[in-house]
């Protein structure tokens, strides 16, 4: 079990963190590859009470050369340093619509009920009713990893593209403890960081702007930039052959400040739960 797999399956929510691979030295012209399917159970979307249930993709590769795709994420390891991890990065942010899903086929949701009626009855039901979808976005950025031992990585990344304008930006910070093993084939690995947005992110996935306070009923709510949210994980690897793998993950965040004050966030405590089988090639 080499340290590529560590990250393979990073989930966590509406807004998928963009985790980047561990450097993976191999022979020049090769790759390293992990592809499986599982399930994930995720909030609908940041703050939702409800949560949706869905098949998983499982999806890892790295070239010699750096460069890599880790699930809705790419990048390219650039740093010759073995304590140093940097290069661009690239993610995919995931579209939002009004019932508070990216509508993906065989989705099946939870907490999404509607009553019609008036505009302020729908509260209740769906905070998102009446407020614009948000489509799906490129982010363009870069990461920078520092180790603090062979075990313990210092993590971050800045992403910019997020929201319907194209300028939302987000950074993330967090501590990795990699892969530790807790019996024979099993290990496990731990995470803790957080979130901080400009203003114009917020405001596309946390703000009613007057024409959607029209049409939901919610109060104009114009937040600014910051801490968005703290979050904690934990991964579980179970090596089932040499090929097959067993991954499965729990990580749970917690909005802050202007997010959290949205009033279309139901709930500012959220638990992402995933597993998967995956097979190296």
């Amino acid at each position: 079990m080499n340290k590529l797999f560590a990250l393979v399956l990073a989930v966590s929510g509406s807004a998928a963190s963009a985790q980047t691979p561990t450097t993976n030295p191999m022979p020049d012209g090769s790759r390293d590859m992990y592809a499986g399917l599982g399930v994930v159970s995720a909030p609908r979307y940041e703050g939702a009470d409800g949560s949706r249930t869905r098949a998983l993709p499982v999806l890892q590769v790295q070239w010699s050369n750096g460069v890599f795709v880790s699930g809705m994420s790419a990048g390219m390891h650039l740093s010759q340093q073995p304590t140093v991890e940097f290069g661009p990065l690239l993610n995919l942010h995931p579209r939002r619509t009004e019932s508070g899903t990216g509508g993906k086929i065989g989705e099946v949701t939870a907490g999404t009920s509607f009553t019609p009626g008036p505009v302020m009855q729908r509260l209740s039901s769906n905070r998102l009713s009446g407020m614009e979808e948000i489509k799906l976005r490129p982010e363009v950025g870069g990461f920078f990893n520092v180790y603090l031992a062979p075990e313990w990585r210092l993590t971050s990344s800045v992403l910019g593209g997020a929201g319907n304008d194209r300028n939302g930006v987000r950074a993330e910070l967090g501590i990795q403890r990699l892969a530790f093993e807790i019996a024979q084939h099993h290990t496990v690995s731990v995470s803790a960081g957080f979130t901080f947005v400009n203003s114009a992110y917020n405001r596309a996935y946390f703000g009613v702007s007057p024409s959607e306070s029209a049409s939901s009923g919610h109060r104009t709510y114009r937040p600014d930039g910051g801490l968005k949210d703290m979050h904690i994980g934990a991964r579980w690897n179970w090596a089932l052959s040499p090929s097959w793998i067993l991954t499965s993950s729990v990580q749970a965040s917690r909005l802050v400040n202007d997010a959290r004050r949205s009033p279309l966030v139901e709930r500012p405590n959220n638990v992402t739960v995933s597993t998967a089988f995956a097979y190296r090639f």
